[in-house]
C-alpha cells in the first residue's frame, strides 16, 4: 500500500477515535449539510444506550458498494482496467480475440463498447484471462498490477482514488460499534487483495461477484483453482441475496451510488427499527466526475428517484465534500 495513503488512513481513523472523546468533530472532510447531519444523528440514535432507537453492537451492520461509492469508477470500473491489461498481455496466445467481444473492444481501445459490457462483460474478461490460476496466483497478479498501474487521468495508483470522506465514514461507524462490509458487483478476490489495507475491511467482510473454483492437489500442494465459469454476480437483486447468505443479518445502514445498489438499499430500509440509506451523487466534474442518468458506468436514475421519495440521504459530492481524495493538498 502507498505510504502516504496508509498515513492518511491512519489519520482518518485517529480522527474518528478522537471525535468520540470530544477532541474533534466527526467527518472532518464533510461540509455541514443535510447528509453529514443525517449520518451523525443516525449513529448517535442507534449507538446511545437509553435511546429508543438503540441497536445492540452485534446488529450494527453497515454495507457499502465499492465502485463509485468508496472509490472512483471512471473512465470504467478499475477491475475492468485490470482485466484489459491482462487481455493485452495474453492476446498473442489468443488470435480469436481480434473478432470476439468484449476482447475486440479491449484490443481496439473501444471504451464505449467496454462500458456497454457492464458486469457481465467484466466477468467474461476475468474468466478468460484467469482460467486455471490458483487463488494465490491471482492475488499476486492483482498486487503486482496495483503496484505499477496508474489511473489515466490522475496518474496515480488506483488505490489512491479512494474517497477521503468515505474513509472517515467507515472509521466513524466502526468507532461506534458498527461492522462494515463491502457488497460489490466487482470480483470478490480482486477486492480482498486491497480492502483491508485501504478500507480497514478484512477479507471475510468482503462480498462480491465470483467465478467457480475447486480444490486440487498440485505437485503435492493443496490449492484452490479458479475456473472459467460464473458462480455468482453480486449486483442489483443479487446484493440482498448475498447479504442474507453471507452475513445472515439485514443491515441497518447501506451506502451506494447507482441503480445497481437500489435493491440493497430497499432491503435495508424495509427492516424493523431505525434504518439509514445513502447515495453518493457524482456532481463534481472538476475534482472527480459529474454523471448520473446517462452514464454507462454507475448509472443513477431510479435509485435517485426513490431516494427523494423515501427520504434517503443523498451526498452531493460538489456541495458536501471538502475534499474528494486523500492526496488533495488542501480542502475546498
Amino acid at each position: 500500500m502507498n505510504l502516504n495513503l496508509r498515513i492518511a488512513t491512519l489519520v482518518t481513523l485517529a480522527a474518528g477515535s478522537a471525535s468520540q472523546c470530544g477532541a474533534a468533530e466527526p467527518l472532518p472532510s464533510w461540509n455541514d449539510g443535510p447528509a453529514r447531519t443525517a449520518i451523525v444523528r443516525f449513529v448517535h440514535r442507534v449507538s446511545s444506550k437509553g435511546s429508543p432507537d438503540y441497536v445492540p453492537p452485534a446488529e450494527r451492520i453497515a454495507t457499502f458498494d465499492n465502485d463509485g461509492c468508496l472509490w472512483s469508477e471512471k473512465p470504467v470500473y478499475f477491475q475492468l482496467l485490470f482485466a484489459i491489461d491482462r487481455v493485452k498481455q495474453l492476446a498473442p496466445q489468443h488470435p480469436e480475440w481480434k473478432s470476439e467481444q468484449p476482447f475486440k473492444a479491449v484490443l481496439e481501445g473501444d471504451q464505449q463498447a467496454l462500458a456497454d459490457a457492464r458486469m457481465e462483460g467484466l466477468a467474461k474478461l476475468v474468466m478468460a484471462t484467469h482460467a486455471g490460476m490458483t487463488t494465490d496466483e491471482f492475488a499476486q497478479t492483482v498486487k503486482d498490477w496495483l503496484e505499477t498501474a496508474r489511473h489515466p487521468r490522475f496518474d496515480r495508483p488506483y488505490q489512491e482514488l479512494v474517497f477521503q470522506p468515505m474513509l472517515e465514514l467507515l472509521g466513524y461507524l466502526r468507532d461506534h460499534g458498527f461492522k462494515t462490509y463491502i457488497v460489490s458487483g466487482g470480483g470478490i478476490e480482486f477486492l480482498r487483495v486491497f480492502a483491508e489495507d485501504v478500507y480497514g475491511i478484512p477479507p471475510e467482510q468482503v462480498i462480491g461477484s465470483s467465478i467457480k473454483a475447486e480444490f486440487e492437489i498440485r505437485k503435492g500442494v493443496p490449492v484452490i483453482v479458479r475456473w472459467p465459469a460464473i458462480d455468482f454476480i453480486d449486483d442489483k437483486a443479487g446484493k440482498p441475496v448475498a447479504i442474507n447468505k453471507f452475513i445472515g443479518r439485514r443491515p441497518i445502514a447501506a451506502f451506494g451510488n447507482s441503480d445497481g445498489d437500489l435493491q440493497m438499499l430497499q432491503w435495508t430500509a424495509a427492516g424493523k427499527g431505525l434504518r439509514f440509506c445513502l447515495l453518493v451523487h457524482h456532481t463534481d466534474g472538476d475534482r472527480e466526475w459529474a454523471y448520473d442518468r446517462d452514464s454507462h458506468v454507475g448509472r443513477l436514475d431510479e435509485a435517485l428517484k426513490q431516494a427523494h421519495q423515501n427520504g434517503w440521504a443523498v451526498v452531493d459530492m460538489k456541495r458536501d465534500w471538502k475534499t474528494v481524495y486523500p492526496f488533495e493538498k488542501s480542502p475546498r
